[in-house]
């Protein structure tokens, strides 16, 4: 007996479907939970940028679970397998990693996920992954919902992104446009000319490999335009910029 409903992202993302994420750093359990049913496809907690131990991410993740069906991805903070497996018990089965370099990397990336011989991961059959022991086709069918996505945010990776295509298990490639133009000399200007050709070029090479080509942008016309250009995971919306456009904007109505 399963506990969970199937993985609703990684079947949208295999069918060419746009899925919609709303990017989590607050570590308010209030927060998770509202978003989780507030009708996004996906939110992400982030543990890259923010400090959040794995007993908070167990939080987050039951309080997303109780609030909705959107499905809980987690943004670790590298490509650790120790990590992942900790997570995985606990129930999480959606992860993105970050600054992922090489083919090498990629590769531990998926492995971290698999149990043997397709990977690395250890075995613990009496997990809440597994419910609880419940579920006695956990071993043959929990590869139906893990959904693995790499970032793209240099121009190596980007080089990488027909090599990465070829890794089976690899469902997703977002490219972190902040980190492509510090790395190619731009900090803090993703519009210069350079920068945006290479995302284009990043976004065209990922949807030539058939995978899911991923962005973070929360300014929702531009949004819009790079969904309807093919880009699938679409990381649009963002807890502390909502917060911050609604106190802001809150007090421009007093004249503030």
């Amino acid at each position: 007996m399963a506990l969970y409903k199937a993985n609703a992202l990684k079947r949208r993302l295999a069918a060419g479907q746009p899925a919609l994420g709303f990017w989590v750093t607050a570590n308010s359990l209030a927060v998770t939970e509202q978003a989780a049913g507030a009708g996004w496809d996906w939110l992400l907690l982030d543990t890259e940028h923010v400090v959040h131990d794995l007993g908070a991410v167990e939080r987050h993740l039951l309080a997303a679970r109780h609030g909705g069906d959107a499905e809980f991805v987690v943004r670790v903070p590298t490509t650790d397998p120790v990590v992942v497996k900790q997570l995985m018990d606990a129930g999480v089965r959606s992860f993105m990693f970050p600054f992922v370099q090489t083919v090498e990397e990629a590769r531990l990336a998926v492995a971290a996920t698999r149990y043997p011989p397709k990977g690395i991961r250890g075995f613990a059959g009496g997990t809440r992954a597994a419910s609880w022991g419940r579920n006695p086709d956990y071993l043959s069918t929990y590869e139906n919902d893990v959904c693995v996505i790499i970032q793209i945010e240099s121009p190596q990776a980007v080089a990488n992104i027909p090599s990465y295509g070829e890794i089976e298990g690899l469902d997703a490639m977002l490219i972190g446009a902040n980190d492509l133009a510090a790395n190619m000399g731009h900090l803090g200007d993703i519009k210069h000319a350079e920068v945006v050709a290479k995302f284009d070029e990043a976004g065209e090479a990922i949807m030539r490999t058939g995978k899911a080509a991923g962005f973070q942008s929360f300014d929702g016309p531009y949004a819009r335009t790079l969904v309807e250009r093919g880009f699938t995971l679409a990381a649009v919306a963002h807890d502390l910029t909502l917060l911050a456009r609604g106190t802001a904007g809150t007090l421009s109505d007093f004249g503030r």
